[in-house]
Order: structure tokens, then C-alpha cells, then sequence
């Protein structure tokens, strides 16, 4: 008796995936990682760059991180991806670029992952991006799809800037709104209702701009499918970042403490810097 063959798993082309092959068509991209983990070097404006992304892989040999999602390898292979640009930089007198193409809509949340450390792969990407934005490396993230949870964390929050697309599609939260409202015994609807007066809760892209985390807000025709004045307008985008990064050489991230939503945060922070010093 012949044995049912079953056909390979067909690949998702994600926003992430879309937005990388348009702003870097011609970039090389590096084997030797995980399908999930797209890294590729080019140029933009004759400004060398590393490109990275997740993008979903359905044949994952961990289920839990087959949409995107930030899971074991994805965590360690960002780490990878960056500190191999750390190291072999270290003694140019420039920094190659590195860009962070975010869309992602979780951590991977699995009994596998928190037993094999899920939380030691994505600190080991927290850890590479902040050290290549510590030894001068100027990291950028472009927000096109989602950024939800420890996902966000470990690929795009340590840049210098970030930059995001104005469109629905764009979500940016510490949490997605199922797991939310088990948390916190809501529905839903509840926190729909909380999010329209509280801009922390919110998910769309709008309220985070508030909070003064974002560099950019950047309106585009199709978010999903960019056409060429959207590639355009992104690449100008993050050619002013890099231009911005370098004027003002600040390596840390005290530029974000400045949004409208933000006042009480750095009231607390200035208040305990007092204590501090006391």
C-alpha cells in the first residue's frame, strides 16, 4: 500500500516579507538561518545596511512560532544576525546600519519554549540590538504590520528610531486583546471601551505615537502590498533617520520620554533620579 504523500506547507507572504524584498530588491540575503529569519545585506543611498525580518514559517519544527511569531530561534538568530554586523565592524571608522522590518504578532507562547528559555533567546536579541546601538551602529525599525508583546521587544524596540506606517493594520500593544481580557477577567469589548479614554491601552498606531516612542508616522497607499511611491517615501524616511541619528549622536533612548501621553512617566523618572541622588 502506498503511503499518502502530503503536500509541502505553503509559504505566507507576510507584510514583513513584502516590505523587506521592496526596500532591498537587490540585497543579498544570508543562508545559514532559520526560515523565519530573513537577513539580508545591501545598500540604500550607498549607505551599507543589514535587513532583518521575521516572517512565518509553516513548516516550523516549533508550532507555536510557525505565523511570525518571536520564539527559540527566532530570538537567537536575531542575536546572531546583529552581533555578526558587531563584530565585524568593530574596528571600521563607520557603522553599518542595521534595520529592523517589524511585523510580528506574538512571542511564541508554548510548554516547550518557556522549558527550552524562551525568555534567555529574545533578552539575547534585546541584548545584541542594544549593544549595536551602544557601539554606535545606528538601528532603525519600521513598524508595517504588528508589534505586539515580547515580539516587539526582542526585534525593533531598542532602535534608535522607529518609524511606523499610518494604517489600521499597524498594532502595537504589550499584549493581544484576547489575552488581555483573560487577564483581566474583561471582554474584549471592555477594553475596546477602556482604550477609547486610556491611549496606553490602544492598540492602534495612533495612540502609541502619543506616547512618544516613535520617531515617524508615515502615511502609505497600501501598507500590505506597497506600491513604488510607498517605497519611496519609506526609504527617504529612513535615510533622514540615519541622517538624524548621526547629527545628534545620542546613543541612549532618552529621546522617547518627550511624547504627549508621557508627562507622568517622566515625572516619576525625575523624581526618583532626585531620590537617587539624595
Amino acid at each position: 500500500m502506498n503511503a499518502q504523500l502530503h503536500p509541502a506547507p505553503e509559504r505566507q507572504i507576510s507584510r514583513g516579507a513584502r516590505w523587506l524584498q521592496a526596500l532591498a530588491p537587490t540585497a543579498s540575503y544570508l543562508p545559514g538561518f532559520p526560515a523565519s529569519v530573513a537577513v539580508a545585506d545591501g545598500d540604500l543611498a550607498d549607505v551599507a545596511v543589514r535587513w532583518i525580518a521575521l516572517v512565518p514559517d509553516a513548516a516550523s519544527r516549533f508550532p507555536r512560532a510557525r505565523n511570525g511569531e518571536a520564539g527559540l530561534l527566532e530570538g537567537w538568530s536575531l542575536a546572531r544576525a546583529v552581533r555578526e554586523v558587531i563584530e565585524a565592524d568593530r574596528n571600521a571608522p563607520v557603522k553599518r546600519a542595521i534595520v529592523a522590518i517589524v511585523d510580528t504578532p506574538s512571542q511564541a507562547y508554548g510548554r516547550r519554549e518557556e522549558a527550552l528559555g524562551i525568555h534567555q533567546s529574545l533578552a539575547g536579541a534585546v541584548a545584541a540590538y542594544a549593544d549595536a546601538r551602544l557601539a554606535g551602529h545606528p538601528v532603525i525599525a519600521l513598524i508595517v504590520g504588528r508589534a505586539m508583546s515580547g515580539a516587539f521587544l526582542a526585534h525593533g524596540y531598542q532602535a534608535n528610531r522607529i518609524i511606523a506606517l499610518d494604517d489600521k493594520g499597524v498594532l502595537v500593544h504589550a499584549m493581544g486583546k484576547e489575552a488581555a481580557a483573560r487577564i483581566t477577567m474583561r471582554t474584549v469589548e471592555d477594553l475596546e471601551a477602556l482604550a477609547s479614554t486610556v491611549p496606553p491601552m490602544a492598540y492602534d498606531i495612533e495612540n502609541f505615537a502619543t506616547l512618544g516612542i516613535l520617531w515617524r508616522l508615515i502615511d502609505v497607499e497600501s501598507a500590505s502590498e506597497p506600491v513604488d511611491a510607498d517605497v519611496h517615501l519609506a526609504r527617504d524616511t529612513i535615510l533622514s533617520a540615519l541622517a538624524d541619528i548621526q547629527r545628534d549622536q545620542t546613543r541612549d533612548l532618552s529621546g522617547r520620554r518627550a511624547g504627549a501621553n508621557r508627562k507622568a512617566s517622566a515625572d516619576v523618572r525625575a523624581c526618583l533620579s532626585r531620590q537617587w541622588q539624595g
